[in-house]
């Protein structure tokens, strides 16, 4: 399915009501194609919401950009006052140079960004880093940068686009 517009609050409330099953689900993740901290309000509501009636385990899957897209709000606590339990953080790259061919981000600063992100988020919930495994990308070396900022580290599969 492809959407035609972001979807509202109640748009997506509606559609949840009708397949959330606590039996067979264990978490709501915001993720997909685009970064779902472009629609913080939404992400917010959304999570108030799953929490209130469903008590479901929240995880955002960000690019980290949080802060640089919601300039002036505190993301993070935003976040877990809305009841966000984890958050996985695409760190995608070992340095800046690398961030920047690879991610292409439209922010200048988008690299210590993500960074300031994960520092911000590690003190409130659980916080993971990823990244794709790609030629380009040095996997080691971000493993390692994972464990000096004390998260977790998990490496991605490249899936091809479908022609």
């Amino acid at each position: 399915m492809t959407l035609q517009h972001d979807p509202s609050f109640i748009e997506i409330a509606d559609a949840l009501r009708g397949v959330v099953n606590r039996r067979s689900w264990r978490e709501v993740v915001f993720c997909g194609f685009g970064e779902p901290l472009e629609g913080l309000d939404c992400v917010v509501e959304v999570s108030k919401w799953v929490k209130r009636y469903f008590g479901l385990r929240i995880r955002v899957d960000t690019n980290g950009h949080g802060y640089l897209l919601n300039k002036g709000r505190d993301v993070v606590e935003e976040l877990k006052t809305a009841g966000v339990d984890a958050v996985s953080v695409s760190l995608n790259a070992h340095d800046k140079e690398t961030y920047n061919k690879v991610c292409r981000p439209k922010f200048p600063d988008a690299f210590e960004s993500v960074l300031d992100f994960v520092d911000r988020a590690k003190t409130r919930f659980y916080t993971e880093t990823t990244a794709v495994d790609v030629p380009e990308v040095n996997i080691q070396k971000l493993e390692e940068m994972a464990i000096r900022m004390g998260v977790n580290f998990r490496v991605r599969k490249y899936l091809s686009p479908v022609s």
